[in-house]
Parts: structure tokens; C-alpha cells; sequence
């Protein structure tokens, strides 16, 4: 684990200025939609392995920059993954490493909420957002791909469409090693509203009114 540190904090190191934000990654671990995601429920067109769209998307973030799993397309350099969650999420960015080669994915389209897609309407529909993924660089980490937050809020499940790599043409094969989301779980409605009375609870309740009925008490707060 060590030394899996010391490469993050050596890739932080020379990373100054408008880059910094992109290794906010690594200590807002929280942030990560890891565990919301219904990965048994994960389905993959046009992946020449079964189950290898979800096997990148299991990976954990320190298993991000293995070189296995591996997901590669099969007959053409297209890829339609949908990746369902367990419930309502508001995605902030999407997580996306692959190895730095023409067969790297060069635009993604996004659609949220659809579970009906084929590769005849995600090339015909328009997308929720469209993501032109930078071409990696040798020693590049996760790219971090901003989302428009105010598309994807409520979401339950994401499509991703990797219509094109940067190989313009010349590669069939699209090869992608990890899927990842970085946003916010919504949970249930009864879980924040139990937090928001406790925390506006008054500590002068239990001593100005013991064992009293302390609704009627709460018209007149600062009394």
C-alpha cells in the first residue's frame, strides 16, 4: 500500500495550478459511487469477452490502473455499456482510464434513465451529454471527466456509448480498464430529515423544560 501511496502523492507532486482539482480524487474516496452501483445488472454490447464491461467497472480505485480486467470491443470500435444503481444518485463526473493507445476511447455519449438502448438509438438519440475524452499520455492516471450536474440528478441507471477511439478510423478494437463515478447517493427521504431534528435540537430544552412537552416550547425559541 506503501507504494501505491507514494505514486499518488509523487503524480500530486507535479501537478500545480488548474490540475490540482483532478487529485481531489484520491482523498474524497466518500465521493466515489462505488458501492451504489447494481453491478450483477451491468450489460455490455459488442465486448469480445462476456461480462468484461462489468468486470472494469468492479474494479476498485486502487485497482484502477491494472492492466487486467480489460474491456475491448469485439466487432467494431463501438461499446454500449449500461450501468444501472441501486438507487437515486446525482453524478458529478465520470472516471475513465485507459491505456494510452490509439484504441483509447475518443467520444463518449451519455444517456441517463435509459435501459432500452441499442447501437441504432444511441447513435440516433441525443444524448443526455456528449464527453470528448482527452487521448492518454504514458504515466497519465484516471481522467476525470466533469458531468453537467444539473442532467444528472435523479439518476438510476447510465449509458455509455464509446462511439469512436483515437485511432480515427484505423482500429477496430476500443479498449477501456476502469469505469468509475464520482457524485452524491440520495438517500432516504427519512434519514436526513431525523438528522436535520437533531441537529437543530437546543441544548437549553433539557435544562430550561425536564421531562416537559417540549413542543409547545419550540414557538418561542430564545426564551
Amino acid at each position: 500500500m506503501s507504494g501505491h501511496d507514494h505514486h499518488d502523492h509523487g503524480h500530486g507532486g507535479h501537478c500545480h495550478g488548474e490540475h490540482d482539482h483532478s487529485n481531489d480524487i484520491t482523498p474524497a474516496i466518500q465521493s466515489l459511487l462505488y458501492s451504489q452501483i447494481d453491478f450483477d445488472s451491468i450489460s455490455t454490447l459488442n465486448e469480445a469477452a462476456p461480462e468484461a464491461g462489468a468486470a472494469i467497472v468492479r474494479k476498485t480505485w486502487a485497482e484502477r490502473l491494472n492492466d487486467e480486467p480489460e474491456l475491448e470491443s469485439d466487432a467494431d470500435e463501438q461499446l454500449l455499456m449500461y450501468i444501472p444503481f441501486t438507487g437515486q444518485v446525482k453524478i458529478h463526473s465520470l472516471l475513465l482510464y485507459t491505456a494510452p493507445t490509439s484504441s483509447a476511447p475518443k467520444t463518449v455519449k451519455l444517456f441517463k434513465n435509459r435501459d432500452d438502448l441499442d447501437f441504432s438509438m444511441a447513435s440516433e438519440l441525443s444524448p443526455t451529454q456528449t464527453i470528448e475524452v482527452p487521448q492518454p499520455q504514458a504515466g497519465a492516471d484516471v481522467f476525470e471527466l466533469p458531468l453537467n450536474r444539473a442532467h444528472w440528478n435523479t439518476t438510476t441507471s447510465i449509458t455509455l456509448f464509446f462511439e469512436d477511439n483515437w485511432s480515427d478510423g484505423e482500429e477496430d478494437v476500443t479498449k477501456v480498464g476502469y469505469v468509475g463515478f464520482k457524485g452524491q447517493f440520495m438517500a432516504l427521504n427519512r434519514e436526513p430529515v431525523s438528522f436535520l431534528y437533531e441537529a437543530a435540537a437546543n441544548p437549553n430544552d433539557h435544562v430550561a423544560i425536564p421531562g416537559v412537552n417540549g413542543v409547545g416550547n419550540h414557538v418561542m425559541p430564545g426564551q
